[in-house]
This record gives structure tokens, sequence and C-alpha cells, in this order.
């Protein structure tokens, strides 16, 4: 594929009062995982609907796997898999059922769809419960199922939105496990996601949206920020003296926890912030380096961590 898998400029639609998508500008290389992030009600959904050609923009383009959205939407449907957020299997069915009746939904023929069946529920780990009603089925399994759904005919481009949602520990791994293996065959992977801990595992490239706009992008990396100085001091009393002096070393304005009488500063220098703690501080309870969490660089920019 030449380009990005995913490409939109100014992308725009409104339900009624309300902007869902505002100019929204969205760009993900081929063969990557890209994670779309926000809040509920930020246009994740909306967004994806429109990519997978299931909504028309009010304004703006788009361009999957090399095709206009709207002017080629069945040229694109032709090269794109979807999983939405509920389970779309026929629980009194068989798993090997389900992926037959949507292989021939697929125009797949019966010998392709038994074929194409076959070798994704061996890819999937599900051969052993193939011919089991999938009410029998797992969270993880059933998840498992669905993406096996979502690529019977091989998609370029598989959008995922909340693919994880709902399941234990356990089958969010099995989860991730499939959709790493799907990417490094070369499947493209747009991803919307409320686990914070889901994105910084998975995604090569995040967008986070917030009120339909795009507020953030780039790699988790990226997003996360400067490495962080925690100062614990062992009194309160001694709160202030401990955030004049990393006020001073750090990058920017410290954050106070008084109850836990921690400080914490965003710092450039590593050795050199902490050789300063260390020295100038006395009476501490405890000092470490941290990176940021995702859930936190999430909480800064949706203006939930103020």
């Amino acid at each position: 594929m030449r380009g990005p898998a995913i490409e939109a400029t100014g992308l725009t639609r409104r339900f009624r009062d309300t902007t869902a998508l505002d100019h929204v500008d969205l760009s993900v290389p081929a063969g990557t995982v890209h994670g779309l992030l926000g809040p509920n009600g930020a246009g994740k959904t909306t967004a994806v609907r429109i990519l997978s050609t299931l909504l028309r923009p009010d304004a703006g383009t788009a361009r999957v796997a090399g095709h206009d959205v709207v002017r080629e939407a069945d040229r694109v449907r032709a090269r794109i898999g979807l999983v939405g957020q509920r389970a779309a299997v026929d629980e009194e069915l068989s798993g090997r059922q389900n992926l037959e009746m949507f292989g021939r939904l697929h125009h797949l023929g019966g010998p392709a769809a038994r074929r194409r069946a076959a070798a994704l529920l061996d890819r999937f780990d599900l051969a052993t419960a193939a011919d089991k009603p999938a009410s029998t089925y797992s969270g993880g399994m059933r998840r498992r199922l669905d993406l096996a759904a979502g690529l019977l005919i091989g998609p370029a481009v598989l959008f995922l939105d909340e693919p994880t949602i709902g399941l234990d520990p356990r089958g969010r791994n099995e989860v991730w496990r499939e959709i790493r293996a799907l990417v490094a065959d070369g499947t493209t992977v747009l991803l919307t996601t409320q686990y914070l801990e889901e994105a910084d595992q998975l995604a090569d490239g995040l967008t986070v949206l917030d009120h339909g706009r795009v507020i953030a992008a780039g790699t988790p990396d990226e997003l996360k920020g400067a490495d962080h100085l925690d100062v614990v001091v062992r009194a309160a009393e001694q709160v202030a003296k401990a955030a004049e002096l990393l006020a001073r070393i750090g990058t920017g304005e410290p954050r106070i926890d008084p109850d836990q009488r921690r400080v914490s500063v965003a710092i450039a220098d590593r050795v050199a912030a902490l050789t300063s703690a260390a020295r100038e501080l006395t009476d501490v309870e405890d000092i470490s380096l941290r990176r940021p969490t995702l859930d936190e660089a999430f909480l800064q920019l949706t203006g939930k961590g103020r």
C-alpha cells in the first residue's frame, strides 16, 4: 500500500446541535496500530463509523486503504474489517457456523468460506471449541471469534472499537496477543479504547480527541512527556520547602499532594535533579524518578487532572 493506510483531513460531523467531530485530521502508516483515545462522547466511535463507511461526514475527506470513504465506499468495504463494541456472533451457532455464515455474507462461496473459517479457528486457538455453541465461550473466546470474523476477507485495515471492553485480564491479554500477530502480518489496526494501558501496550501512535477535536497526537512516549522527580517528606511543614526547591530544579510548576506529603515536578536532567534534591532536602522519606503514565498524560490533556 502506497502512502498512509488511513488519512483524514478536516473530518466534521454534526448531529443537530452537537458537533461530534470538528475538523479532525488523522494519518496512520500502513502496518501499525494507531490508538484513538478520548473521554466518553469525544467522537471516537463517530470517527470509526465514518472511516468504515457507515456514516457520511458533513465536511472533510478521508481515504482508507487508498480509497475515498464517500466516493469509493464499496472499494473501502472490500478492504476493511470492523469489530464493534458488542459481539456480533450468533449465540446459538457454533464458532465454525458463525464464521462460515459471515464468509457467505462476504460472497466467499461455500467451499471458500469453510476453508477460511477453519484457518481462522486454528489461528485464533478456537479449533477445539469450533463446533460448540458460541454461548458456551468465555469472554476472551467470544472476542477472538469476533476478531476472526473481522478477518474473513483478509482486510488491509481493521477497525477495533473498544475490543477488550468487559474482559478480564486474561481475556484482554489473549486479544492483545492476536492484535500483535495481525500487525506482524501486515494488517493496519485503528483501535479505540478507554484502557490507557492497552493503548500504551499496543499502539505505535496515538490521537487524543476531546469534544470532537484533536487535542494531542504522537507516540505514547511523546504524550507521556518528561521524567518526573517525586519527593515525599516526613513532616507536613516541610512540603513548602520541598516545593520551593523542586520549582528551581524542575521544568514546570510542582504538583503538591499535601495529604501524602508528596511534591512532584517534571525534570530535564535526571542526575542533576536527583543530586540537588538529595543534597538540599533533609528528613526525606522517599525520593524517586519515574516516567509519567499514559493515564496521567490523558487526564492532564483532557483537563481531568487539573
